[in-house]
């Protein structure tokens, strides 16, 4: 990994709709890595660096924590399927938003702060799945920063 200075780390994008980090690196660089929709984990993407860096455009922005935890938890709730706790609370949040849909009309305060809520608990609940399976760039802290 190449050293970047002046770059404050770690960074977040919304990458064409997709989830992307920047991290630093022990020996002071950068490391990208982009959301997997097939494992909800993920993926090296060094290639995507000086693009989101540099880039920019429509389809490529800087995003708060926050909003990368939104954003990486409702692609893993559109691609993912599965059992157990995480994929419950997936169904929870999917079943507000059908009603949503169905009535016609915005979520209320209370409910948009429970889904941000319950994407929060999952994103948490993932990082540290992924963690305990040895995914490298895997950080359940990152919620913790949107608090």
């Amino acid at each position: 990994m190449r050293p970047v200075e002046g770059l404050t780390l770690p960074k977040f994008f919304n990458y064409y709709d997709s989830p992307v980090k920047l991290v630093a690196t022990a020996d002071g660089g950068v490391a990208g890595w982009r959301l997997s929709k097939d494992t909800g984990g993920w993926r090296e993407a060094n290639n995507l660096i000086d693009k989101v860096l540099f880039g920019g455009g429509d389809e490529i922005y800087e995003v708060s924590p926050e909003e990368f935890v939104q954003l990486t938890e409702l692609e893993r709730s559109l691609y993912l399927q599965g059992d157990g706790p995480i994929f419950a609370l997936y169904e929870t949040v999917r079943a507000i938003e059908d009603t949503l849909q169905e009535e016609r009309r915005y979520p209320t305060p209370q409910e948009q702060a429970l889904i941000r809520g319950v994407r929060r608990r999952t994103f948490v609940m993932f990082e540290e799945q992924l963690q305990q399976a040895g995914d490298p760039a895997a950080d359940p802290t990152i919620a913790s920063a949107t608090s």
